[in-house]
């Protein structure tokens, strides 16, 4: 119980964060030369920016709310997270990826109308949906984190991938101990996102 009730308190400061920042593709320009220091800037980064801090405290709300189970609802986290590196990889090898900005918009809103409705999909299908936005969320963390090599690479890597998956995690336990109970949240939730993305979708008009 006191496990459950310090889960939902770290979710709910994960909610607290900023929502301020939206991503800039090349914003940062990297300089973090040493692995714990990579580690730490990157494992942060998903935190500071609204659009990646909404999607993917979304895909884990509504894993929890449309997965039967914990065996099925960690599936399209799990495949976030390795298409977010994947994309991570391509943005730090210099890879230009088109469509970066208007494809994470274009996920805050449909991950957003996702929790709104609550919509439920085969596993398989929910992954590949997750997975596709991820990959662009990634490139972006790649560019703006580029300019490390070695082991400043690999902390930089590990840490969007830890950062990633506590918001995951979080996003998952508000979907199963608050959403579930009070879907009325759920669909505050959902149109709060779907707002989000709505917006930067006219940023980008």
């Amino acid at each position: 119980m006191k496990f459950n009730k310090l889960l939902a308190t770290t979710a709910a400061a994960a909610t607290a964060l900023p929502l301020s920042a939206l991503a800039h593709v090349g914003a940062d320009g990297g300089g973090h030369h040493y692995f714990l220091d990579s580690l730490t800037h990157a494992f942060a980064h998903p935190f500071t920016g609204a659009d990646h801090l909404a999607a993917m405290l979304a895909v884990g709300a509504w894993s929890a709310l449309t997965m039967p189970g914990l065996r099925t609802a960690w599936r399209a986290p799990a495949a976030f997270v390795a298409l977010l590196v994947a994309g991570a990889v391509a943005g730090f090898a210099g890879l230009w990826v088109p469509g970066v900005e208007p494809m994470i918009a274009a996920s805050v809103l449909v991950l957003g109308l996702l929790v709104l409705v609550q919509q439920k999909m085969p596993w398989g299908a929910a992954a590949a949906l997750a997975g596709m936005f991820a990959f662009f969320h990634g490139a972006a963390h790649g560019f703006e984190l580029a300019g490390d090599s070695g082991l400043a690479a690999l902390g930089a890597l590990a840490g969007i991938a830890m950062g990633s998956a506590t918001l995951h995690i979080a996003g998952m336990v508000l979907g199963h101990a608050v959403m579930q109970r009070h879907r009325w949240i759920a669909k505050l939730g959902g149109t709060a996102t779907v707002a989000l993305g709505a917006f930067m979708l006219t940023r980008l008009a």
